[in-house]
């Protein structure tokens, strides 16, 4: 492996312990951003996790927390770093494509506005697989990032300039975007905590669209009390989102963190062939520390769980279609120069990379004349049978156990000429998606190798808090989310 720079033998502080220590007058917000910003500077010419650093900004934010702390800020003084498919007013979102290289919103996402109200500090925005479409962030237009336990291999994706950079210390909480695993599978690649909130619990507005049906924004942390913390600040209704649940804001601060008594752990051991011998190790593991807590395990059986990549594929994809035909030059974003009007059109759509050229396509082709419902509606009736699976599945179980990557994070460049090999690094993580409920990814030890292998739990629609009361349980019996990786603040 890759020789890392030096370690730091103090583990960084969490976001509740920020907040504690600012709110108590035992640190600043100014002192806290400062020494982020120096640990980013120092940190990340490895890593690549960011693309932008708002250095000025943050620290004239830091400076006004100071001055005029907000009466209630459960973030107050907590840094935070956003993926750049999150829109921020007047600071890049690129979405790691040239067609938005020099795009600068007018507004802020409605997640950023809440941020704000909480008193954290946006301190910067991360790379990511272009548009959102990758599993390694090998895709993003301005280089990969590099997994912080081993620089030769990559993060995940393609939410993996956040997972590196809370798994390497730099912030203690980043959100990203999980519309078939994006927060999820880096999450595991890199040691950290990723949680995909039900599908409506936190608003979409200003998230720079892949697939409507599939998207959610949400979060990475290094302990899942602090992923309870931002969730309970960005999710809820918004009026700017009309997919946005009714349901209030997620709550998983209060309840009995001692035991998993009376939870049943629904375990699909069909699914389980072909996945990397440490990952069934710590997988198997991951199941003995849920029954020792307390926690019954059952065997259940999603029968069409196997079917949830192509389905995906053909959705999402069909989805991605829609909604990048609106980069077409003419409205915002990069503009090729040319003398007609048809060759603008394709030298400007001629700057997507290569996969988010092969999704578009495979997209336009499931939605095309005489290939709709042999490929599309078909998809959709599939999509119908995940959910019905999952349904009768929770009738016997309160939450159920996968892992969440088939395998550990693999060698920068290993899978990007093998597009197929690349989207069953999916394979657990789709169906949530799919089925829009809430599914959550923490660590459960490391592998032979050294690397980090992650377990997911899937709860019933709107049960998000039974997966953190779960993951806060095992955190409290094990040292599975103390670890830290090699490079670090």
């Amino acid at each position: 492996m890759t020789t890392d720079p030096p370690t730091s033998a103090t583990p960084p502080l969490t976001a509740c312990e920020i907040r504690a220590a600012i709110a108590s007058g035992r640190s600043s917000a100014t002192q806290v951003c400062r020494e982020t910003l120096d640990a980013i500077a120092r940190v990340d010419p490895a890593l690549h996790a960011f693309l932008h650093v708002d250095r000025e900004g943050a620290l004239a934010r830091a400076a006004e927390l100071d001055r005029n702390p907000p009466s209630d800020a459960p973030l107050l003084g907590v840094p935070v770093a956003l993926k750049d498919n999150i829109c921020t007013k007047a600071l890049p979102t690129s979405a790691g494509s040239r067609l938005l290289e020099q795009y600068r919103p007018p507004y802020d996402a409605t997640v950023v506005s809440r941020l704000h109200a909480a008193g954290a500090i946006v301190i910067g925005k991360t790379n990511m697989d272009e548009f959102a479409m990758g599993s390694s962030t090998e895709h993003s237009a301005f280089g990969p990032t590099f997994n912080p336990w081993a620089r030769d291999r990559v993060p995940g994706g393609s939410s993996g300039g956040s997972a590196a950079a809370v798994s390497a210390g730099l912030v203690p909480l980043a959100l990203g975007s999980d519309t078939g695993g994006s927060v999820r599978q880096p999450a595991a690649l890199c040691g950290v905590v990723g949680i995909k909130p039900t599908y409506g619990r936190v608003s979409r507005y200003g998230l720079i669209a892949f697939a409507s049906s599939l998207d959610q924004i949400s979060p990475f942390a290094r302990t899942s009390e602090d992923a309870a913390l931002v969730l309970r600040v960005i999710s809820g209704q918004d009026a700017c989102d009309a997919t946005t649940s009714s349901a209030p804001p997620i709550d998983a601060g209060a309840g009995d963190f001692s035991t998993l008594d009376g939870i049943r752990v629904g375990v699909p051991r069909h699914l389980l062939d072909g996945i990397e011998d440490d990952v069934r190790v710590r997988f198997d593991a991951a199941l003995a520390e849920l029954a020792g807590a307390g926690a019954r395990l059952v065997d259940v059986e999603l029968r069409h769980a196997p079917l949830a990549v192509p389905v995906y594929y053909l959705v999402g994809n069909a989805e991605a279609s829609s909604n990048l035909a609106r980069y077409d030059g003419v409205r915002y974003g990069f503009r090729a120069n040319a003398d007609r009007v048809a060759d603008m059109y394709y030298d400007t759509r001629a700057a997507f990379g290569a996969e988010v050229k092969r999704r578009i396509m495979i997209g336009t082709y499931v939605l095309s004349a005489g290939y709709w419902d042999a490929f599309y509606l078909k998809a959709q009736a599939l999509r119908a049978l995940i959910r019905r699976d999952y349904a009768a599945a929770f009738s016997a179980v309160d939450v159920i156990a996968t892992p969440t990557s088939p395998t550990t994070a693999f060698r920068i460049g290993e899978r990007l000429d093998d597009p197929l090999r690349m989207y069953l690094s999916d394979v657990f993580t789709v169906p949530a998606n799919l089925a829009g409920l809430p599914a959550i990814s923490f660590p459960c030890g490391e592998g032979t190798s050294g690397l980090p292998v992650g377990v997911q739990l899937t709860g019933r629609a709107f049960e998000d808090a039974l997966l953190l009361r779960v993951a806060r349980t095992i955190e409290t019996r094990s040292d599975w989310f103390t670890h830290r990786p090699p490079v670090r603040a």
